[in-house]
């Protein structure tokens, strides 16, 4: 894929008579690149899909799914098109979801966005734990430590 930049310039060059292998060396790409581009058969900044869309037929399924349940995990969604006969990967599945907005929009869980969510408060007093497990070189050692009081 050849940047906006990249195709002005080819065009350029083109326009004072280089060839298209010379384009291509001064670029650093394939000659079929630079044709392509010089052509119109390719535009800059967009790639072409990599394959047919395995999600569509999933799509309707998946929508109606999360309008019922706005919180459900994506792993479970994915669990359950899986056993549809979905056969793309559990990131493309989220890629897919992510970028056709199937996901409803629920304001409490936007409105936490960007702050902690599992904060757990420990009043001064209380107790604290913290358990440690590590090796080096070869030794394998542990700290328990307890901090506050009853």
């Amino acid at each position: 894929m050849l940047t906006w930049e990249t195709t002005v310039e080819a065009q350029a060059l083109y326009a004072r008579g280089w060839t298209k292998s010379a384009i291509a060396r001064h670029v650093g790409v394939n000659r079929r690149t630079v044709r392509e581009y010089l052509n119109g058969d390719r535009v800059p900044g967009r790639r072409a899909p990599g394959g047919p869309d395995v999600f569509g037929p999933f799509a309707e399924y998946t929508r109606l799914r999360l309008a019922d349940d706005p919180h459900l995990w994506a792993s479970t969604l994915f669990d359950e098109v899986t056993g549809l006969g979905y056969p793309g990967s559990y990131p493309s599945f989220t890629r897919a979801l992510r970028a056709r907005r199937l996901r409803p929009h629920c304001e409490p869980c936007a409105a936490s966005r960007g702050r902690e969510h599992a904060v757990i408060a420990h009043p001064p007093g209380a107790e604290t734990q913290w358990d440690w497990l590590g090796a080096t070189r070869g030794r394998v050692w542990r700290v328990n430590s307890q901090v506050g009081g009853r």
